[in-house]
């Protein structure tokens, strides 16, 4: 007798409490083997193909896509012993999946093996069900969402195997369940689907006109996802950080010249932002109070050790801050890599969630969006944020002369409790006499 297991929506780490599920990668019936992933959701904080720890026939889903869920709510249930599932890798192979309390080490490269009505058995293998078994999925608790449609199979499930004819269906309003399949033993197949957008509509029934509440115009988004959580962030920092912002302009001619010098000597290209991040850093190990954090809890100043230092980088989803861990300790060339590494993931939509947390300090380029300057929120529960903005030619008085200068405005913006205006204005004219003169910052190190 098949035992029906109930797989429900993992902690998927670093206090996340809900995920958006973006796509299913089974479907009702599918036979799955042991740690495969099952679904892609979407946190506040990246992408993640969540798999699950059960073998056997998929009996269940829970939740449309675009469907938010919370932590601990069904996602799926699985007929253990239902039919054959793919055996898993061994131990040993290394799977390298990271959510929080569960997952195996084995290869993530199993794919899924579809249950079709007629279709032989792979050789090795028992023949599966040619249809679910009529176990329906377990209650879920009542704080979760409806199963689909669907997926109950105790009332007669609708033979449709392929996920595509499911999508093609739904995105056209098409009811699977008015629909009688061509394929084997009644199998829904694309063709039907098509052939149903191809069918005459009926013709519509007169409905006295009702009236209509007035609705605000404009287009409405929700505050959901990563929108939602960088929403809450900014209020909260906003809400409880008494934050100034002080600024200077600094002729950049020189690191420029600096940077291009260390490029002409071949190897790995320096960039602008690790040249400011090492000085960031620099800096920081003169003026430790902006590198800290306040616990209102202990009404304390907690000072950190080390710099992590987060970035701004705007991806399709939404500004991140990517964090580049123990900066204080790499030169140039190896913050430079790690910017290019992290960036590349971030516009991938790759980043993990321990990539965007536990930052200690921020660096925001807004230059690279051609405005000069800007009064940053602080990233909470950090203490300072340094912005950074264009470098352009300006006029400037250089050694007594006005010439063209690379000039460029920087804007420090910070917890006015953790530190003074005399240190805060250290800090940042630390930073500019390094721009200006980076052997300042050589004498330094």
């Amino acid at each position: 007798m098949p035992q029906v297991m109930e797989f429900k929506l993992p902690d998927l780490g670093e206090g996340l409490t809900e995920a958006e599920i973006v796509r299913w990668l089974v479907a009702v019936g599918d036979v799955v083997a042991i740690d495969q992933p099952v679904v892609e959701v979407e946190t506040a904080k990246a992408m993640v193909e969540v798999p699950c720890p059960y073998g056997g026939v998929v009996t269940a889903r829970f939740g449309e896509e675009g469907t938010e869920l919370p932590v601990g709510a069904p996602l799926i249930t699985v007929a253990v012993g239902a039919g054959e599932a793919p055996e898993a890798e061994p131990e040993d192979s290394g799977s390298g999946n990271v959510l929080v309390g569960y997952g195996t080490d084995h290869s993530r490269t199993a794919r899924r093996r579809r249950v079709r009505p007629g279709s032989a058995a792979p050789a090795g293998a028992a023949a599966p069900a040619p249809a679910p078994i009529a176990t329906a999925p377990l209650t879920p608790a009542p704080v979760a969402p409806a199963p689909l449609a669907t997926a109950p199979l105790a009332t007669g499930p609708v033979a449709v195997i392929s996920p595509l004819v499911r999508k093609l269906a739904r995105d056209h309003g098409i009811d699977l369940r008015g629909l009688s399949g061509s394929g084997p033993e009644g199998l829904i197949l694309r063709s039907d689907v098509e052939a149903a957008l191809r069918a005459p509509e009926p013709a519509p029934v007169a409905a006295p006109a009702a009236p209509v509440a007035a609705a605000p115009a404009g287009e409405r988004v929700p505050l959901k996802g990563l929108r939602g959580v960088v929403a809450e962030k900014l209020s909260r920092s906003r809400r409880e950080i008494p934050d100034a912002t002080c600024w200077v302009d600094a002729d950049a001619t020189e690191l420029m010249a600096a940077r291009a010098a260390m490029n002409a000597v071949g190897g790995p290209k320096i960039s602008v932002l690790a040249l400011l991040a090492r000085i960031c850093t620099a800096a920081l190990a003169k003026y430790p109070e902006l590198n800290s954090t306040v616990d209102l809890a202990a009404n304390e100043i907690v000072r950190l050790p080390s710099v992590h230092l987060g970035f701004a980088a705007q991806t399709e989803r939404g500004l991140v801050v990517p964090v580049v861990r123990d900066a204080q300790g790499r030169n140039p060339e190896s913050l430079s890599a790690e910017f290019a590494r992290l960036t590349e993931l971030a516009r991938a939509g790759k980043l993990a969630p321990a990539d965007l947390t536990g930052g200690t300090f921020t660096l925001n380029n807004y230059g690279v969006f051609g405005v000069d300057g800007s009064t940053p929120i602080i990233n909470h529960p950090e203490a300072a944020m340094l912005g950074v903005g264009r470098i352009m030619a300006k006029p400037w008085v250089h050694k007594g002369e006005l010439a063209v200068r690379q000039v460029v405005q920087l804007s420090l913006t910070f917890d006015h409790r953790v530190c003074d205006g005399g240190t805060a204005g250290g800090f940042l004219r630390y930073v500019a006499d390094c721009v200006e003169s980076p052997a300042v910052l050589l004498r330094s190190l």
